[in-house]
């Protein structure tokens, strides 16, 4: 069974979820689209991107859409996987921009569910830290844990990678094969 139209990769931080999406991109024969919605501000991001890109290779078309993928979905062709990296630093920068969230959220969401390519989402699970102190920090967590349970359900696959090692939790273990 092929990887499926739409699969979800969600984890904490530095828990290999990226990776794991990547090699889940490598298997495909379809052209490859990464979409980045990290924006560096600073050296260690911009390390950071510059590691991801290497990782890589140089045999991907990489979009940067800090804040408009469901634009930059539009013009994916069915030939291709996409390789979206991440949702969380995505909601992240629309918050900091003071965009209707809910309405960027519905834009996103349609804009997966009509885009031809093949679809890894990937995102951070935040919800198994403390109640952070501030509301900035509260107001995120809620709205990220939101976006998750919505593009969860969604989804045709749910992985989640805890310490490098992917488990399902949603579709078949073949569909990643």
């Amino acid at each position: 069974m092929p990887l499926p139209k739409f699969t979800f990769v969600l984890g904490g931080a530095a828990s290999g979820k990226s990776s794991f999406a990547e090699s889940l991109c490598f298997q495909s024969t379809r052209s490859r689209v990464y979409i980045a919605t990290a924006q560096a501000f600073d050296d260690e991001m911009r390390a950071k991107v510059s590691a991801h890109r290497s990782q890589r290779g140089s045999d991907w078309l990489t979009l940067e859409a800090p804040l408009d993928v469901a634009g930059a979905l539009a013009a994916r062709t069915p030939e291709e996987i996409v390789l979206i990296d991440c949702a969380t630093l995505w909601l992240s920068n629309v918050l900091l921009e003071q965009k209707d969230t809910a309405a960027a959220v519905a834009a996103l969401l349609a804009a997966i569910a009509t885009c031809p390519a093949k679809i890894i989402v990937v995102s951070n699970e935040v919800g198994h830290g403390i109640v952070p102190d501030n509301a900035l920090a509260r107001q995120f967590r809620n709205a990220q844990g939101r976006l998750n349970q919505s593009i969860a359900a969604q989804a045709d696959l749910v992985v989640t990678v805890i310490a490098g090692l992917p488990q399902i939790l949603k579709g078949d273990k073949d569909m990643l094969t």
